[in-house]
């Protein structure tokens, strides 16, 4: 039994290596997103870099295997008379729907992968230390036994955010298009966990990171916030879902 285990979990590990990784994106939010991706340092970007999703709508975008990056959704996006593409949150600062390796402008819900790691094993997370700009979920389909499951914030931490770090929208009623880190407002180490607090030990929950961290208990909510953040999983397709009424 356990050597049928064994190449069990080795036969997983050679197929995820020479398959790709489906995203399979739906929006749930009474709105259009604009997602946008960004490979990590030593991955490929993939087919495309951002895309429109309009409400109710899916989309599937395959990833080679080891890929890694991230992956986010901007929101209030236009194109102004002189053909260049602004978002007021999230937005990758090319004036395109492309990104081209770029990332967002904080606040944005990021959605991270390492496919393929360390064991064969995929990690996800759902981070806010780059703030929160939009409700998202993460879940694999498909995976083999022992996946850790779904994770996200289905909570609209917009409603609940400090007045300090709220992000207005450069709109006329002035709504509220996100909610900062406390990194990107102030810069402070103890925010950032830079400097002196560059360490696990030293670098903790705040006041601030815990309003994060309340709402949506499975998501990073500091850069050390491993313990309760990263999820893991062989073999899957990911759905990600903007607006989620859940985390599933």
């Amino acid at each position: 039994m356990a050597i049928y285990v064994a190449f069990f979990f080795l036969f997983a590990i050679l197929l995820k290596a020479v398959n790709s990784t489906t995203f399979n994106f739906t929006n749930h939010c009474p709105h259009t997103v604009w997602p946008a991706t960004l490979a990590g340092a030593s991955s490929p970007p993939l087919s495309t870099t951002g895309f429109q999703l309009a409400a109710s709508a899916s989309f599937s975008l395959h990833a080679p295997s080891n890929w890694s990056g991230r992956i986010w959704a901007r929101t209030n996006c236009s194109t102004n008379d002189s053909g260049e593409f602004h978002c007021l949150s999230g937005d990758c600062r090319t004036g395109k729907l492309q990104c081209h390796g770029a990332g967002g402008i904080p606040p944005a819900s990021l959605m991270e992968f390492t496919l393929n790691g360390a064991d064969g094993k995929d990690f996800y997370d759902v981070s806010l230390v780059d703030g929160f700009n939009l409700p998202v979920a993460v879940a694999p389909s498909g995976g083999r036994p022992g996946c850790d499951g779904a994770t996200g914030c289905a909570a609209d931490i917009k409603s609940l955010c400090p007045p300090e770090l709220r992000e207005p929208a450069a709109t006329a009623d002035g709504s509220v298009v996100g909610c900062n880190s406390a990194c990107w407002v102030f810069g402070l180490d103890e925010y950032c966990c830079t400097g002196k607090y560059n360490d696990p030990d030293k670098c903790g929950p705040t006041k601030y990171s815990m309003v994060f961290k309340k709402a949506c208990p499975l998501a990073y909510s500091y850069p050390y916030d491993d313990e309760t953040s990263t999820f893991t999983c062989i073999g899957a397709d990911y759905l990600i879902t903007f607006c989620p009424s859940k985390v599933f």
